[in-house]
């Protein structure tokens, strides 16, 4: 793992980069935090898409102040689809891609507040784009037109989400884009991302949320096997 600094174009962030072994060039892939941040959970997922051969930049969306500071605005340029944040994934978009030894693709990939950035730049220069239990965007037939193709997850006991992923499939369906859309039974939200145990966990659990080892292996794998035919075939 690596820490590097991305130029924005007006200031400079922080980036996690994980690089795979070997020589490239490889596709590239940008990873989007959900709203904890830069967590131990984020930087092993990073580290995950480099063990399958993308190179892969994980910038910290609250790099100017930390997360009390900075999820308001996060939040705000999200629903905007505009603002710092966008700027900030497009900025690590671009330094991705341009490296010496990736190959010009890439994909991107979120969780929860992640995955709503992952839904809203799918039309703005990826390959293809991964949300995991992300927002929709407002007005979503606008939102995403022009969207690459995408791979999506979801969980069906998710309460902030009901009913998201057959709504973003039917969107998908009709504009005739590639997709690969689930909805799990007993997944609740952040299904994917593994906080660890203690009563946290277990409290997210009850209430709809928290980690589930057998579907996010799953989502895991369709993912990757989206993304070969997508990313790492351009």
């Amino acid at each position: 793992m690596t820490v590097i600094e991305v130029d924005t174009g007006t200031d400079r962030i922080e980036a996690t980069l994980e690089v795979p072994a070997g020589e490239g060039p490889w596709p590239a892939v940008v990873i989007v935090h959900d709203v904890f941040g830069m967590t131990d959970d984020i930087r092993s997922i990073a580290r995950r898409f480099a063990d399958q051969g993308y190179v892969a930049l994980v910038p910290d969306l609250y790099a100017r102040g930390g997360r009390a500071k900075c999820v308001t605005g996060v939040f705000r340029s999200l629903l905007a689809r505009s603002g710092r944040a966008v700027d900030d994934l497009l900025a690590c978009r671009d330094t991705v891609t341009a490296r010496a030894d990736t190959t010009g693709a890439v994909g991107i990939v979120g969780f929860c507040m992640g995955g709503g950035f992952a839904l809203a730049l799918a039309p703005r220069g990826f390959e293809a784009s991964a949300p995991f239990y992300g927002i929709l965007p407002r007005h979503i037939e606008s939102a995403l037109e022009g969207t690459c193709p995408m791979v999506a997850s979801f969980g069906k006991r998710d309460p902030m989400l009901p009913g998201a992923g057959p709504k973003l499939e039917k969107v998908l369906q009709d504009k005739g884009v590639a997709h690969d859309v689930v909805t799990y039974p007993g997944a609740g939200h952040s299904f994917a991302n593994n906080f660890g145990s203690g009563p946290g966990a277990l409290v997210m659990r009850v209430t709809g949320f928290g980690y589930q080892h057998e579907q996010a292996e799953d989502a895991f794998a369709r993912v990757f096997t989206f993304f070969g035919e997508h990313v790492r075939s351009r």
